[in-house]
């Protein structure tokens, strides 16, 4: 391998999982229900945070009297009987990547800002649990993306130095986090195009995780 690097850890939504999106319908369908308008902003500002600072996020921008948790709710069961059971979609490359990272003796980590059941279980559904050395999720750190503790976190776990790791992220958030803890971001945007912001933040800027296959090698 031409990249010389001990570990390479993962957002989840929007970088393995097609979740971002699928998440996205679903609240489209809520704005259209109830007349919430211009969904897209704050929903685009919330990719890559916990689900606490998502909620601050929706209540500053649609005031005290927005039924979040409501619509939260509606959302969430929505979003699971559609895709539970594993038929969420995943992106493409994520499988090759995984078995290319395995077989050059890479460790693996994920780095996710979504519960920990939810997690497992997407994983566990998906059939690629096995492929990580360690999992680290929104509810194990106190301050969420972009503060960079969940990756340090993540590093820490599989005992490798931050600077000797790659973080792969779809996110602004996400690459302002694995830029705070030191290491190697790669940008594979998701619904968010690269700016000049993160142009600059990350290593490089990748169109698929095929693509980061030939990056490392």
């Amino acid at each position: 391998m031409s990249k010389d690097f001990d570990a390479v850890v993962f957002d989840m939504d929007g970088v393995i999982f097609d979740s971002e999106r699928a998440v996205m319908n679903c609240w489209l369908e809520l704005a259209q229900k109830y007349n919430i308008e211009n969904i897209e902003k704050p929903y685009y500002a919330c990719t890559g945070t916990t689900m606490k600072r998502t909620r601050e996020i929706m209540m500053e921008t649609y005031g005290p009297d927005f039924p979040y948790d409501e619509y939260a709710k509606e959302a969430s069961v929505m979003y699971h009987e559609r895709y539970d059971g594993g038929r969420l979609p995943m992106k493409p490359g994520i499988r090759e990547l995984l078995e290319y990272l395995k077989n050059n003796g890479k460790k693996i980590a994920l780095a996710s800002s979504s519960r920990r059941q939810t997690v497992v279980n997407q994983l566990v559904d998906a059939k690629i649990m096995e492929y990580f050395d360690a999992v680290i999720c929104g509810d194990m750190v106190e301050r969420s993306k972009p503060a960079p503790d969940i990756f340090l976190k993540a590093c820490s776990e599989i005992g490798v130095e931050p600077e000797r790791a790659y973080g792969i992220e779809d996110s602004y958030n996400g690459i302002r986090a694995v830029n705070a803890a030191n290491m190697h971001p790669i940008m594979v945007p998701d619904l968010l195009p690269a700016t000049e912001e993160m142009k600059e933040l990350a290593e490089c800027v990748l169109e698929d995780l095929l693509q980061v296959i030939d990056y490392f090698g």
